[in-house]
């Protein structure tokens, strides 16, 4: 399982990444692999409903273990079973990029959710938190 230090340096990177691109203010969600928040940081500024975006990245990326990259790209091509989904999991899957599987040793170990800016800058600002971390990004890099 994800440990809070870890959480905290995956924040901290993602945020350091956020900077250098000049991104709007982020929500960062950390959950281990129950579906469990570990950290959550809300920029100044950042938006009120952000916490819950950011989580709902984490959480369908972890209950699908594909990212929420994917989750968006199949919710296009098959809206009447996301939308199932989305009522299966009480609405906490926000399928939108920004949300990275977290692995160690090839383990999954949780997921991370950051929300604030675009999906691809989010997604980056995800893996390059991940990387920070020392621990491995699923995917590894935007798609887009």
């Amino acid at each position: 399982m994800i440990t809070l230090a870890q959480a905290e340096q995956i924040a901290a990177g993602a945020l350091r990444h956020a900077a250098t691109v000049g991104a709007a203010p982020l929500t960062v969600a950390v959950l281990d692999t129950g579906g469990h928040l570990v950290l959550l940081h809300r920029q100044d500024g950042s938006g009120i409903l952000r916490p819950q975006v950011a989580t709902g990245k984490a959480y369908g990326a972890l209950g699908l273990g594909i990212s929420s990259r994917s989750i968006a790209e199949g919710a296009q091509q098959r809206p009447q079973f996301f939308g199932a989904l989305a009522s299966a999991a009480e609405g906490r899957v926000i399928p939108a990029p920004g949300g990275v599987l977290i692995r160690q040793g090839g383990a999954l170990v949780g997921a991370v959710g950051i929300t604030g800016d675009t999906s691809d800058v989010d997604e980056a600002c995800a893996i390059a938190g991940v990387r920070a971390a020392g621990l491995d990004p699923e995917p590894e890099a935007p798609q887009a």
